[in-house]
């Protein structure tokens, strides 16, 4: 006699946790480099889930890398001191007195608070910056405003990472988290550098498996402010041409992206840090909660990227 089967309460779990197996399989021993700023940053709860979400990748077998800004607290810190902040290009103006702030906020405190939050769960995080082992250098960077070079002080081109520091860390099973900070290569001078733009070029030295880019919108929109469609997945030469005419906030991001892509990293992606479990959607589910950038090999292949990942194609 056959009996029929029933369903238990909790089988949806159970069914979310099988379908995640061919991402598990694809992320297995790779690594991720992660970039966190944005509201997730200063909300509480978002951040304490990130945190989580690092933990189960490093336990599902992946080796992520957090790399962190940290401009809201930078902000309120300058205040607090009574010191002006001032963008120019996008960027933040650091003056020698900014930049000691730079380093005790990124170094001291939020460094410390994610590292510390990772931490609840096994002695796994370790917090350096780009300073540490020589790990970023840069020289001073001088934007282009109405045709002409100026000087915002202490912000940093990055001109290399080294990466020994970084991938000792990975063989110990540790998480490392990267403040962006950076020293030239004469080792006189320190320099605040873009978060997004050190996210991508550590991912690119790592020779990463993804970058995944954290941010306060849904992703890279189509035309905005007309409209808050999302583009859901784009092609490097797809993404080259619509990078001059984005939106200030999300050239150094796409940007990034960009470089990552070219340069060997095997998909970036920009998704809603705002969202719930957002980093763990991204890489374990069809769900698009952001943009996808593709090396251009991949975006022309005949199975969409959902489709290689299910028949385990490279």
């Amino acid at each position: 006699m056959r009996t029929s089967t029933r369903e238990h309460p909790a089988l949806s779990k159970a069914r979310a946790v099988s379908e995640a197996l061919p991402w598990l399989s694809r992320h297995q021993g790779t690594t991720c480099v992660i970039k966190l700023g944005g509201h997730a940053m200063v909300d509480e709860e978002l951040l304490q889930t990130f945190a989580n979400d690092v933990v189960f990748l490093r336990h599902a077998g992946l080796k992520p890398v957090v790399v962190h800004g940290g401009g809201p607290q930078i902000s309120a810190e300058l205040e607090r001191q009574g010191l002006v902040s001032e963008f120019k290009a996008g960027l933040r103006v650091t003056s020698s007195q900014a930049m000691d702030v730079v380093r005790m906020v990124l170094a001291g405190q939020v460094q410390r608070d994610l590292v510390g939050r990772i931490n609840r769960h096994g002695p796994l995080a370790v917090g350096m910056t780009g300073e540490d082992a020589g790990t970023i250098t840069a020289v001073k960077h001088r934007p282009v405003v109405d045709g002409e070079p100026v000087d915002i002080g202490r912000v940093g081109e990055i001109t290399a990472v080294h990466t020994s520091a970084i991938e000792a860390l990975l063989a110990d099973g540790h998480i490392p988290v990267i403040s962006s900070i950076a020293r030239s290569a004469d080792d006189h001078y320190v320099y605040n550098v873009n978060a997004d733009t050190a996210a991508a070029a550590v991912a690119v030295a790592l020779r990463a498996h993804a970058l995944v880019v954290l941010t306060d919108v849904e992703g890279l929109y189509a035309d905005w402010p007309h409209s808050d469609e999302v583009i859901s997945r784009l092609s490097a030469s797809e993404l080259e041409k619509l990078l001059p005419g984005l939106a200030d906030g999300m050239v150094p991001k796409m940007a990034g992206c960009l470089h990552a892509v070219r340069n060997g990293v095997g998909s970036a992606r920009v998704i809603d840090g705002r969202v719930q479990h957002s980093v763990l959607l991204e890489m374990f589910t069809r769900e698009e909660i952001g943009t996808l950038v593709m090396p251009d090999d991949a975006a022309d292949d005949r199975f969409s990227y959902y489709e290689r990942l299910e028949r385990g194609i490279g």
